[in-house]
């Protein structure tokens, strides 16, 4: 694959990784290639990582290599038909394979002799709910209406010789934006993450002069650069906890787990004499049901089990909260708005039924929040609850937004370590 993308196409894409948690611009391009996950969201610097030059080769690879449909939709209709002029001066390259053009390229269109069509869509419902095609790539998702991706994810459609595959591209600046989301849903739904920054890209390993990085560190905000090529953390003031304090909650140094469904996460054995708290936010819907154990004869208190499942029927949901509860003797609280007694008829363990509603309910995940930001809690690297942490908004905690089901499986044993009184409390 690399000789074909520099020999066609006269491209070297650089694969040297030098941030340490960063990857390279060609193990993305490769992974997306080969489908090594249905979808993919790719990261990089504004500007500086080339994401939109690099999506424009891979959807004329994959054309002309694999006779793919391709999809191209940009954060707008302009973004889009930049993403494919890019591809129209690959075909200019002295060696690209111009015998495959079934006509000259449009300004939204290229068709090949194959009959498989590259596209550049405009950012609108009916555009985005056109012909299924393999891949579709998608580019700034960040400044991308919500509801524009999520029609256009269901264009994908795999064929017996190329799987389906999605790529969403964008640099990460809004701190409650597209790519926020997005970032919500790689640990829930398993998809894979590619970050790279300029240090990915520059020379001699890649194709940025130096000088365009410290010419652009003059020309914008420190903010700015900060947050758009440096790849750090949007401005947080709309954020229910404060990022720096989830990084340090969360340590790789523990272990690390990408927290899928129904991964049974163990992470310390029961100890004599130490003191537990579990907690069970329970799945209704859509909800996830989520049990969380925490040690608390340790400083800081330490997450030792999780586990994450999706709607299962009530015996078998509770069955699982109720042997933590036994495996870990100590105290237990489950969410029991609506349904308290449902579940304590069935629980054999003791545990708090707490009726979440109300003044006491912000009380319980104000307290739950301070103690992270105390420094007072830690956890090992579970992918899916450090997402949900990490992006929950005010909103979704304190207002009309949905609650992260970690979030308040966390603070009801969080609760539970803290509590002494009777075993039903309405908060």
């Amino acid at each position: 694959m690399r000789s074909f993308v520099q020999r066609y196409w006269g491209v070297t894409i650089p694969d040297v990784q030098v941030c340490p948690e960063h990857t390279t611009p060609w193990r993305a391009f490769c992974d997306a290639y080969f489908a090594r996950s249905p979808v993919t969201v790719w990261e990089a610097s504004r500007g500086f990582g080339g994401k939109s030059y690099l999506l424009a080769l891979l959807g004329l690879t994959e054309a002309v290599t694999l006779k793919a449909g391709v999809n191209v939709l940009g954060g707008s209709g302009e973004q889009s038909t930049r993403v494919h002029r890019y591809m129209q001066q690959f075909w200019d390259c002295q060696n690209a394979p111009g015998q495959l053009l079934a006509s000259d390229p449009s300004r939204r269109e290229t068709r090949l002799t194959w009959g498989n069509t590259v596209t550049a869509l405009m950012a609108s419902q009916a555009s985005v709910r056109g012909p299924h095609v393999p891949r579709l790539r998608l580019d700034e998702i960040d400044v991308m209406a919500l509801e524009i991706l999520d029609a256009a994810l269901g264009q994908t459609m795999g064929t017996a010789e190329v799987p389906a595959q999605t790529v969403m591209s964008s640099t990460h600046q809004n701190s409650d934006g597209t790519m926020t989301e997005i970032k919500r849903r790689v640990a829930e739904k398993g998809w894979g993450h590619y970050v790279w920054c300029y240090r990915e890209t520059v020379k001699p390993h890649g194709w940025l002069p130096a000088s365009e990085i410290e010419r652009k560190r003059q020309e914008v905000t420190a903010a700015m650069f900060n947050v758009e090529y440096d790849l750090q953390e949007p401005s947080p003031e709309s954020r229910a906890i404060q990022p720096a304090a989830v990084e340090a909650m969360f340590r790789h140094d523990l272990g690390f787990w990408r927290g899928g469904n129904q991964e049974y996460i163990e992470v310390e054995s029961p100890r004599t004499g130490a003191r537990y708290a579990t907690g069970a936010d329970w799945a209704r819907k859509t909800d996830w049901t989520i049990i969380p154990t925490i040690r608390f004869d340790v400083v800081p208190a330490r997450v030792v089990a999780f586990e994450r499942c999706g709607r299962l029927p009530w015996p078998v949901m509770v069955k699982k909260f109720d042997d933590r509860l036994a495996r870990y003797p100590g105290g237990g609280a489950h969410d029991g708005t609506g349904l308290g007694d449902v579940v304590d008829g069935y629980l054999t363990q003791y545990a708090l039924s707490v009726v979440m509603v109300g003044r006491a309910r912000s009380d319980l995940l104000s307290n739950y929040i301070s103690a992270i930001e105390r420094g007072e809690i830690e956890s090992p690297m579970i992918e899916f609850m450090h997402g949900e942490h990490r992006y929950a908004s005010v909103d979704d905690v304190y207002g009309s937004g949905h609650l992260p089901d970690s979030i308040a499986a966390m603070a009801l044993a969080y609760q539970a370590g803290r509590y002494t009184g009777p075993a039903a409390i309405l908060i």
